[in-house]
């Protein structure tokens, strides 16, 4: 069974984007093909960050450990479903005050 992350990111800070892969021909007249790259050719990859305190930054460092990277875990970004994404990179937290932030990247998967 595949986990899913429940912790909501702080709205500052949080960008995305889509990727659309293509295949081009190009031509010597200028005119070129081009035609979409596999069956899912959109991935999507998000910037998020989480301000909050010990106890729930913990957790987030738990389960971004425990999918070391390469298991997939079902997420929602704003106006999209739910989809499958995989965490390879987060910033350790940081303190200020009784305040913990991370940063993580999150990058959309399309097998667990």
């Amino acid at each position: 069974m595949i986990d899913i992350f429940e912790w909501v990111p702080t709205v500052a800070n949080y960008s995305g984007s889509a990727t659309l892969r293509v295949r081009k021909a190009q031509f010597g007249d200028g005119y070129a093909q081009r035609v979409k790259d596999g069956l899912n050719n959109r991935a999507s990859s998000f910037s998020l960050t989480f301000i909050n305190n010990a106890e729930t930054i913990t957790a987030i460092v738990a389960f971004l450990d425990a999918h070391d990277g390469s298991s997939g875990f079902y997420w929602q970004p704003p106006l999209r479903d739910p989809g499958l994404f995989t965490c390879e990179n987060y910033s350790e937290p940081t303190k200020d005050g009784g305040v913990y932030t991370l940063s993580a990247t999150f990058n959309q998967t399309f097998a667990a």
